[in-house]
């Protein structure tokens, strides 16, 4: 849902405390009450938005109202609100308002600004993947079958959202064993001369070869298209007709085609699970709290077609019913997804009629935002809460788990808590070549891959192939940086005032604070060391570090745990800590070595061409196909090169000079 309104006026405010002209000692800047009150006589009377700011510039909450002024207002006072909003209330250094004409405007850009901002009081959408597609492209005489994400930029005809690319992945292969689709690449059905081996195993026509002409192959995509917006029973029975005139023709090969794509269409509809026959286009929300935590599961209707579901688990304060994080989640999750002409609640939310017009005003044609009470609507809801009862269960059994996991790894290395953030870091590289160094972060949810970072080894006079320059590179630029973010300086140890670690020690502790709990290293006594070194340079000798060396004969099972102040030990072969570090240390490595080829393979593509300045696209393009490749390019004389088509005498001379400077 974008933030796009016409006729919205935005009027941008910033409210503090009026401070003198004359410079004052510096002093903590004041917060609470007393600031929101004097925010509130700069706050507009109209509808808009606010955000709430606390003493390091950090957003707080963003809200919308009607009336900012009443809105405000009534964060004047302490008393009488939950522990969520005192807390946000305590911590409010400065408000800053921003008009709009409508309360719907207001709306619209309220769930932009907490998608773009992630304040810490409001309700997060997490995982915010864009959802995939199958498009059928219309650039081509033969058109292509291909899963798409992203914009829609490509001339075509796109069926979805579907729930993931799973379930786009097996619609695809069924679709093409059923209409027989091509889902090669234009360039390769160019070059193809021969049938390849799609064709010989029923997934394809070969419009390549010409084993079916232009026209028979568009009444396929014709077929595919019906069945894809909600013509399925047409399909079906005109597949089963032409399977029967051609057996009463005696011609049983065709015919057993037209039985093979029937039972391909019966797979697709089988593994779509409920299809339902009053509803043609609907988003199913269903929510469910338990444990303290949120699931909102999500199901996609589209030609009366399920296509998929899935599970949310929004960052929400324990104390919010499910209705309003329900209210808060749907506004953020249609900030950039086409919205349905039906929206099906378990819950009935907030301001209902308002988020119905919001999205209306976002897609451009009318949206109904409904509570179904009874009939197959309803059954579609409890379905959906179902699956969100049964999904929020596996995850509250597989935090458990981790938790148990965590107080393990707490108690076998001495830590004082379970450890929030772990960080795990290896390196990858070939004698030195296109060295990378991954850190990888897991918490009481399992991996957090949006948190893992790669380093592209930058030092350039660290001798190839030195693990230790590597690991003190990747941890210094690291830690140097979190340093930066947060605020925290440098300090020598025993030089940090006990208060000050104290207070320090309790902010690093909450669940999204950035700094880890444990350190571990992927090597030995030697990596240890430099990661120590790293360390006191930094005046960070409190983050627990813990070193795994591979075992005796590299062989899982065996490996020697090193600690500083401490004698290397080992755990037992089934100890369930070990098989947990185990896991953390081979996702480092996959990651890792991952990197590392991307990066190599980055390598060996490159062009010498591309670093010449005034060569383009175009020119690199003409070059390439005068003289077949960049090494015969790189051989040229001047006067082959002014040959060239496009290329000038002056750039002729350039590209020369790139090859041949230093030669006389």
């Amino acid at each position: 849902m974008g933030s796009d309104c016409s006729g919205t006026r935005f009027i941008t405010m910033t409210a503090a405390p009026d401070t003198p002209d004359s410079p004052e000692p510096a002093s903590p800047a004041p917060t609470g009450p007393s600031v929101i009150a004097e925010a509130v006589k700069r706050a507009p009377n109209g509808p808009g938005v606010y955000r709430m700011f606390d003493r390091k510039g950090d957003v707080l909450y963003v809200g919308k109202a009607r009336s900012l002024k009443k809105r405000v207002t009534s964060y004047t006072r302490i008393g009488g609100q939950t522990n969520r909003i005192a807390r946000m209330i305590a911590e409010t250094a400065a408000m800053e308002f921003v008009s709009t004409g409508t309360e719907t405007e207001a709306l619209l850009l309220e769930a932009n600004l907490i998608k773009r901002l992630r304040p810490r009081y409001n309700v997060l959408l997490r995982d915010d993947k864009s959802f995939p597609y199958i498009l059928i492209t219309r650039d081509h005489d033969a058109p292509q079958i291909v899963k798409h994400r992203g914009a829609r930029n490509k001339k075509g005809d796109y069926f979805g959202p579907f729930a993931s690319a799973g379930a786009v992945g097996r619609t695809i292969n069924a679709l093409q064993r059923a209409f027989l689709l091509r889902s090669c690449s234009d360039s390769v059905y160019e070059s193809r001369t021969r049938p390849c081996l799609l064709f010989q195993i029923k997934r394809c026509a070969a419009p390549c070869t010409g084993e079916i002409s232009v026209q028979d192959y568009a009444v396929l995509v014709q077929e595919a298209e019906d069945f894809l917006s909600g013509k399925s029973g047409a399909v079906r029975k005109d597949l089963a007709r032409q399977m029967e005139d051609a057996a009463e023709r005696l011609e049983f090969e065709t015919a057993a085609v037209y039985r093979d794509r029937l039972a391909a269409l019966g797979h697709v509809q089988s593994h779509q699970g409920i299809n339902p026959h009053t509803v043609d286009e609907a988003d199913v929300f269903a929510v469910h709290q338990e444990g303290g935590q949120t699931c909102i599961q999500v199901f996609f209707f589209r030609t009366g077609q399920n296509w998929g579901n899935r599970a949310y688990f929004p960052r929400a304060d324990k104390s919010l019913e499910a209705a309003e994080v329900l209210g808060a989640f749907i506004a953020q999750f249609y900030d950039d997804k086409p919205v349905p002409r039906l929206i099906l609640l378990s819950d009935d939310v907030e301001e209902k009629e308002l988020l119905s017009e919001a999205l209306t005003l976002n897609a451009g044609h009318k949206v109904e935002v409904a509570v179904p009470r009874r009939g197959e609507k309803r059954e579609l809801v409890e379905h959906a809460l179902s699956n969100a009862k049964e999904a929020l269960g596996r995850r509250l059994a597989e935090s458990a788990s981790q938790a148990r996991l965590l107080a393990g790894v707490a108690e076998t290395f001495g830590l004082d808590e379970p450890p929030r953030r772990v960080e795990v870091y290896d390196n990858s590289h070939i004698m030195g070549t296109s060295a990378v160094g991954g850190m990888i972060v897991a918490g009481p949810e399992g991996f957090e891959k949006g948190q893992y970072r790669k380093f592209n080894i930058k030092d350039t006079d660290l001798t190839p192939g030195d693990d230790y320059a590597m690991m003190r590179e990747v941890l210094r630029r690291r830690f140097t940086r979190l340093l930066k973010e947060s605020g925290r300086e440098p300090v020598a140890e025993g030089e940090e005032p006990a208060e000050a670690i104290a207070a320090r020690a309790e902010t690093e502790a909450g669940s999204d604070s950035p700094w880890p709990g444990l350190v571990l290293i992927d090597g030995g006594p030697g990596q240890l060391s430099a990661a120590q070194t790293v360390m006191a340079e930094l005046g960070l000798e409190d983050v627990p570090l813990v070193a795994i060396a591979k075992g005796v004969d590299r062989d899982a099972g065996r490996e020697e745990f090193h600690i500083p102040g401490r004698k290397p030990f080992r755990l037992p072969p089934r100890d369930p800590v070990l098989y947990f570090v185990q896991r953390l240390r081979d996702e480092a490595h996959r990651f890792a070595i991952g990197s590392h080829r991307a990066r190599r393979k980055k390598a060996m593509a490159a062009n010498p061409l591309d670093e010449i300045a005034g060569i383009g696209p175009g020119r690199k393009r003409a070059l390439l196909n005068h003289f077949g490749s960049a090494k015969a390019v790189s051989r040229a004389g001047l006067t082959d090169l002014e040959a060239a088509p496009g290329i000038s005498a002056q750039m002729a001379k350039t590209v020369y000079d790139f090859f041949h400077e230093g030669k006389g």
